[in-house]
């Protein structure tokens, strides 16, 4: 059984990754019931909260039947991180999650997210502050180091655990790769295999397929994997997964009713969230990934994309329904 603290997650959990834009509560409902076992939110600027900034506020939503849920953070100041740690316990999280990942400029050009990476006594500092300014498990998520020559990963993680982290998500790229290149899931692997590591480790990257997830699961010895970009569009891949470890195969995809009922929730959850206007233009970027591959989707993308009512989408999405059914 793998914990963080005390929350059990289950024998190899799988953990849905935080994505700025993308890992709002909307998304975060539709991943949930399909088997992703922890979930965090988008990052939050630690400045943001300081500030009562109203879209980092909004970031703090958390609902019960998320749960176990995190709230990631990231900034480059250490007290103002101290600070947005106790903000985010308000928020009744179950636990709080450190960005030292993100590559994005607007963020690692900052001094923080990634940017950690080269200064690893401040990003001691900052962690052993958040660990305590909160009562909540405190986890990391990190890469394997700035670039080729400071891939400095084990030292991280053991001066991380050694004051107080939980667990520790590392993703097997630098942030001078950003997302380019295959990900090495090597020094994660060596991460796992030194006898001082204790907490949790899971692995990130490039995991988009059940067959790749027992691969990695195997080669590497993580105690469970985090999976980002493959989940856009795709929710299925939690539930794919779990059935290929426990069956040893993989189930058939999601028929066009199962794609169009994730949709719909999406939908539904996310006019309800941001209000009509906002979540009607925010789910755009979701429609082409629900409905990947399918024949005569084009029209109706058009018409979801163009129509700003309610109504009207739903009413698209059950013709486009109907339409396939009746081809087959």
């Amino acid at each position: 059984m793998v914990k963080i603290g005390s929350i059990e997650l289950g024998e190899f959990p799988l953990l849905l990754a935080p994505m700025e834009d993308v890992s709002d509560p909307p998304f975060r409902a539709v991943c949930k019931a399909n088997g992703a076992d922890l979930m965090y939110t988008e990052f939050i600027s630690s400045e943001g909260l300081i500030r009562d900034a109203a879209k980092s506020l909004q970031k703090l939503d958390v609902f019960d039947y998320e749960r176990p849920i995190g709230i990631q953070l990231f900034g480059s100041d250490i007290e103002h991180m101290k600070q947005s740690a106790e903000i985010a316990t308000a928020a009744r999280p179950d636990l709080i999650d450190i960005n030292y990942g993100c590559p994005v400029k607007n963020v690692a050009c900052r001094g923080a997210g990634a940017a950690l990476l080269q200064d690893i006594p401040k990003m001691v500092r900052m962690t052993e502050a958040v660990v305590k300014a909160t009562p909540l498990p405190v986890t990391v998520k990190t890469r394997l180091g700035w670039d080729d020559s400071t891939k400095n990963i084990l030292e991280v993680a053991e001066r991380l655990q050694d004051i107080g982290i939980q667990a520790l998500t590392i993703h097997g790229r630098t942030r001078v790769q950003m997302y380019k290149g295959e990900a090495d899931w090597s020094l994660i692997g060596r991460v796992k295999e030194n006898p001082r590591i204790t907490i949790p480790i899971f692995g990130n990257g490039d995991i988009d397929s059940p067959h790749k997830a027992l691969e990695y699961k195997n080669r590497y010895g993580v105690d469970g994997v985090m999976i980002g970009r493959a989940a856009i569009g795709y929710p299925w891949i939690f539930n794919e997964i779990k059935h290929y470890l426990q069956h040893g195969e993989r189930p058939l995809p999601p028929d066009v009713p199962e794609r169009v009922k994730a949709t719909r929730r999406h939908l539904e959850f996310s006019i309800q969230w941001k209000g009509e206007r906002t979540g009607i233009m925010e789910m755009r970027r979701h429609y082409t990934n629900y409905f990947k591959g399918l024949p005569d989707f084009k029209p109706y993308r058009m018409r979801l994309v163009e129509s700003l009512h309610p109504d009207e989408l739903f009413s698209f999405l059950m013709k486009f329904q109907k339409l396939i059914q009746a081809c087959r």
